[in-house]
This record gives structure tokens, sequence and C-alpha cells, in this order.
């Protein structure tokens, strides 16, 4: 027996839902008008602290280690990546200042782990 689209009063509404999460896929994977930067949903960045330090850890898929370019002034660390498909740029407000000439970095399968001590420029201030 065929069902002809008067018997479904719901057919209209999942294509409508299946048309805007097209467009919503399509929109995160670049294939948008005009979008030429950014690696979208596709990046996990996380940044927290440690007894000693504080720990960030980024996933950056399809980046090579000669891509990618790191700066840090103590408060926030910026990550940049220029590849052939994608530019990517975030910069990253990390939770304690951090004594920026001690981060250690690796790179490995697309996942950028760097490590900072925390910075100690604190003075302790003599009550008279």
């Amino acid at each position: 027996m065929d069902r002809d689209d008067r018997d479904d009063p719901f057919g209209d509404f999942f294509e409508e839902i299946e048309r805007m999460m097209n467009e919503m896929a399509n929109a995160s994977a670049g294939a948008g008008p005009g979008d030429d930067a950014g690696f979208g949903s596709e990046t996990h960045v996380d940044a927290y602290t440690t007894d000693d330090g504080v720990r960030l850890i980024a996933d950056l898929p399809a980046v090579s280690k000669e891509e990618l370019s790191l700066q840090c002034d103590g408060e926030a660390l910026t990550i940049s990546a220029v590849s052939d498909r994608r530019e990517y740029d975030e910069t990253v407000d990390l939770p304690v200042p951090v004594d920026e000439r001690s981060a250690e970095a690796t790179f490995n399968n697309g996942v950028l782990e760097v490590e900072f001590d925390r910075d100690d420029d604190s003075a302790s201030i003599d009550l008279s």
C-alpha cells in the first residue's frame, strides 16, 4: 500500500530539520560561502592549573608541527597555524600568570601540549 504526502503530517517538518542540519554540517566543515579561515568545531583547547603551573592542551587536526607558531605574554597564549587549506589563530587566556620563558611544548598527532611554571613575582610586604 503506497502512502502519499497527505498521510504524513510531519513529513515537511522532518524535511526542514534535515535541511537545517545539513546546512549546519556544511558551515562547520568550512563549506559555507566566504568561509576562508579557522578550524571551526574541529578544535578544542583546555587550559587548567596544576600544582606547579599551567597546562594547556589543544586539538589541532590537519596541522603539522612546522605550521605552528606559539606566543605567550605571561597572561595569554596565542596559537597560530597556517596550512595549505586553513588558517588558525586563537588567543587563550591562561587561568593564572605564568613565566613564559619556562614553557615546554610538545606536538604529537595533532595534539599540542604546553606547560608553564607559575609566575611568582609577588613580593611580601612588611607591616610596621
